[in-house]
């Protein structure tokens, strides 16, 4: 276990080397330049026996669409629907996404078919938030799961034979206004709030566009002045993307995840002074039986008895002093000292929290 904390320790200095410059664009991204979810129901048609069988939702759905077709079942029609099941489908339109693009969909079922494999997915619209269709989506699923099941009502199923995905499914049919070229100004959001960051990208912006030309308004969103026009602002929003800027320093955190007894702590860990010992008591019973036999023409009879060894071991561990604002690499060189296990380091971070020597954030997943 020491070898793994040395290892540990190796990759957490490498953490704590001094900040480098990020470039704009993997901090976050302009307001507005986002991708829009779209869904879908339907229906596929084509599966060998696995469908819902006969589900009422099913009928009606199957109903539905040989309407479009100008075919009336009558009310009372039943037709077997184990190679029928309807579906929820799913999407991510892109931004700046144009008719006759094309899109990859994920089909999921929402009755009791036991799987989608060599199924078709109807002519279906997808609808974006706002109830209205921004795609066509059709094709043959591609299944990475598949299920078997016997007579006797033994089963096997591998991963999730129930869902599917049909790349480049769907073909866009309308685009999504993103008013990049109309808004008042260009606002860059970062993806982790940090009022330093965000003064350092709106210091950078100035420092290339000229001074007033970027302003931080919160920890956030960074507001740019910006001429009209898309061709102008698609160049001024290339630039911007492309500065180097210096990111602040996370803030100091401990992750503890407590099913897998992962630790990770950032380089912006620091302790204070604090005495730390670490001991292992195990105690140990041990049941043994003897057999006791009379002596000959004694009248005696065979016995068992129970013979029970308790004993008590405790693993002496020395104390160890962290002095006052160690850096990460001390605080894992102390750790490793005393041979503490991964379910022993969280025992002794959460003690330090406790005690008020831990200066970071614990979270315990």
């Amino acid at each position: 276990m020491r070898t793994g904390f040395m290892a540990i320790a190796s990759t957490f200095m490498l953490l704590a080397t001094p900040a480098q410059a990020d470039r704009i664009k993997d901090l976050g991204g302009f307001q507005g330049i986002r991708s829009n979810q779209l869904t879908g129901y339907g229906v596929v048609v084509g599966l060998p026996g696995t469908g819902d069988d006969n589900l009422e939702y099913t009928v009606q759905s199957l109903k539905a669409v040989a309407s479009r077709f100008g075919l009336q079942l009558p009310p009372s029609a039943n037709p077997g629907m184990k190679n029928a099941a309807v579906v929820l489908i799913t999407a991510d339109l892109p931004p700046f996404a144009k008719p006759g693009q094309k899109l990859d969909i994920t089909v999921a079922s929402m009755g009791k078919a036991k799987s989608l494999r060599g199924g078709s997915l109807i002519l279906t619209p997808l609808l974006g938030a706002d109830g209205q269709i921004y795609a066509m989506a059709q094709g043959n699923l591609a299944v990475g799961g598949l299920g078997a099941e016997g007579a006797d009502g033994s089963k096997i199923v591998v991963n999730i034979p129930s869902s599917g995905r049909i790349p480049e499914g769907a073909t866009v049919e309308r685009a999504v206004e993103t008013g990049f070229d109309k808004a008042p100004t260009l606002t860059f959001n970062l993806a982790q709030a940090d009022f330093t960051t965000a003064q350092n990208v709106a210091g950078v912006i100035n420092g290339k566009l000229g001074a007033g030309t970027a302003q931080a308004i919160d920890a956030v969103s960074v507001a740019v002045r910006a001429p009209f026009g898309a061709d102008v602002r698609a160049t001024l929003m290339s630039t911007i993307e492309n500065l180097d800027v210096t990111s602040a320093e996370p803030s100091a955190k401990v992750i503890v995840n407590a099913r897998t007894g992962t630790v990770v702590i950032n380089s912006a860990v620091r302790v204070g002074p604090a005495a730390v010992t670490h001991g292992k008591l195990t105690v140990r019973i041990d049941e043994n039986q003897r057999i006791s036999q009379p002596a000959p023409l004694s009248q005696g009879q065979t016995a068992v008895e129970q013979r029970s060894n308790v004993g008590v071991e405790e693993e002496k561990k020395p104390m160890f002093l962290l002095a006052p604002g160690p850096r990460l690499a001390d605080v894992v060189k102390a750790v490793n000292a005393i041979g503490a296990s991964p379910a022993d380091l969280v025992a002794i971070l959460e003690a330090l929290k406790q005690a008020g020597a831990l200066k970071a954030e614990l979270i315990v997943l």
